[in-house]
């Protein structure tokens, strides 16, 4: 039964996108498909443990998720609108458009321009990428409730204005790749550092699958600015994961690491594509400058040879493309480097980001080379209530039990 339901969990997590995105495509409704695919991996739950799992458990999902829309369909329908669902139901004779990877052309469907960024983003996250609404809410730094209700609004729309779930086509792809570009983005910081204390604190599966996706989309937009950065910021951030968790379960601080342990081959293939970038002499755009800040942590040997004074530079850049408090909550800690914790903290205390753990984290260590430790252990103790990532808990219960030993 345990071994059953391992490979029910790996299924889930491997074809859940493909069996929605092909009942999307047969039926032309997202709700209903996300809705027959639960219903088909309920029917693995209790089938499989007596039945044995089948050879192609993808096939057997899509089938019984299918035969139960179709049932669900004639059901609700009319009698004059049998005709029209029946032809609805059967196989798209249409092409598949530009994009052949079906979780990917889910992404694109879900990221209709008739959507504001942030609830396009919001709702693949949810329908294709896996996330569970607390996880979105705290990438988005709001409440779960909060979260909830924009990604019912944002059905409930869809449902409204009639947005139709069609593949796009190459000439759609412009209009929505900055919100696929966002929700592959987080999707990627999700599996770096997850925030569910349930999941494991690294999730390679994640992190994997929004690299290939990102290439997908680089392979479709190779003249794109924004998503040679994308990838070659993921890259160069992927590269660290070895070494990012120590043994013990504990998050390492980049100035800690073992630079040896780093993934040379993809700091490689991250530094050309930044390269790339810089030699096109086009202004560049978030994903760019933030890929061009871990080009610079990662061409260094050793933390102390870190070109801090390039850090800062970059990230004025990204100042004025995107002021928002987590970008000069960032800039502040080259800040500190150059100008020393007193001025960074000066430049940190007043952002609104009291929900969001990094910025106490950030406060504690600033507090701490100023040598406030009471104010730096209340800071501590409110980013560990906050975080969500088991290893960044005990790397930062760690940091605040040293308080009373300096």
């Amino acid at each position: 039964m345990t071994g059953v339901g391992e490979v029910i969990t790996r299924v889930h997590r491997e074809e859940w996108a493909r069996v929605v995105a092909t009942l999307t495509r047969r039926f032309g409704d997202l709700d209903l498909a996300e809705e027959m695919a639960a219903e088909a991996f309920a029917t693995a739950v209790e089938r499989w443990p007596v039945d044995g799992v089948p050879p192609n458990p993808g096939g057997w999902l899509t089938t019984t998720a299918h035969r139960r829309g179709i049932d669900r369909v004639r059901r609700e329908t009319r009698r004059d609108e049998k005709h029209r669902e029946a032809l609805m139901l059967s196989e798209p004779t249409e092409p598949l458009g530009a994009i052949d990877d079906d979780r990917l052309r889910l992404v694109f469907t879900c990221c209709h321009p008739a959507l504001a960024v942030e609830t396009r983003v919001a709702l693949t996250l949810r329908l294709v990428g896996g996330l569970t609404v607390p996880e979105i809410a705290r990438a988005f730094l709001v409440q779960e409730a909060a979260m909830g209700r924009r990604i019912t609004r944002a059905k409930e729309k869809i449902k409204a204005a009639r947005i139709p779930y069609r593949v796009p086509s190459r000439d759609d792809l412009p209009a929505r790749v900055t919100g696929v570009l966002a929700v592959l983005f987080l999707i990627f910081n999700e599996g770096y550092l997850s925030s569910d204390p349930a999941q494991e604190a690294v999730r390679a599966d994640l992190t994997a699958e929004a690299i290939r996706l990102t290439r997908l989309v680089r392979e479709l937009m190779p003249a794109d600015g924004e998503v040679a950065g994308l990838l070659a910021l993921m890259l160069l951030t992927e590269a660290r994961r070895a070494a990012r968790v120590s043994a013990g379960g504990e998050l390492v601080a980049l100035g800690e690491q073992d630079r040896g342990a780093w993934d040379r081959k993809l700091i490689a293939e991250g530094h050309a594509l930044v390269r790339e970038r810089l030699a096109s002499g086009r202004a560049p755009g978030r994903f760019q400058i933030l890929a061009a800040v871990n080009a610079v942590h990662t061409d260094a040997p050793d933390v102390r040879d870190t070109d801090w004074s390039q850090v800062l530079a970059l990230y004025d850049q990204l100042v004025r493309l995107d002021p928002s408090p987590i970008v000069r909550l960032n800039r502040a800690v080259a800040v500190a480097e150059l100008d020393g914790p007193a001025v960074a903290l000066a430049q940190i205390d007043g952002l609104p980001l009291e929900g969001y753990h990094a910025f106490h984290a950030t406060r504690a260590e600033l507090l701490r080379r100023l040598g406030r430790s009471e104010q730096s252990r209340a800071a501590y103790d409110r980013a560990i209530a906050l975080a969500g990532n088991t290893a960044e808990t005990a790397y930062l219960t760690r940091r605040r039990d040293q308080l009373g030993r300096v």
